[in-house]
């Protein structure tokens, strides 16, 4: 019975890494812009490559005000060879 036990709690524990995982990380479709006035499509674009990850900036589709930025981690770090 305890080796029962043992493979489910396993299985749950797997279950629940894959969905914090899957919920790591978020790329936004609508936001809202001040100049709009509302929650619009936003376009996303590339602004600099960090050490901790590239930073983008997300901007209206209508206006292409500013309406947020994001730092993706999920890149490799790079090396430099000087």
């Amino acid at each position: 019975m305890e080796q029962k036990h043992s493979a489910q709690g396993q299985v749950r524990f797997v279950r629940a890494q894959n969905r914090q995982a899957m919920y790591r990380e978020f790329d936004a479709t609508e936001l809202y812009c001040p100049k709009c006035r509302k929650a619009v499509p936003v376009r996303k674009r590339l602004l600099l490559v960090l050490p901790e990850g590239d930073k983008y900036e997300y901007l209206c589709a209508f206006c292409s005000q500013s309406v947020g930025t994001k730092i993706d981690r999920g890149v490799k770090p790079m090396s430099v060879i000087i």
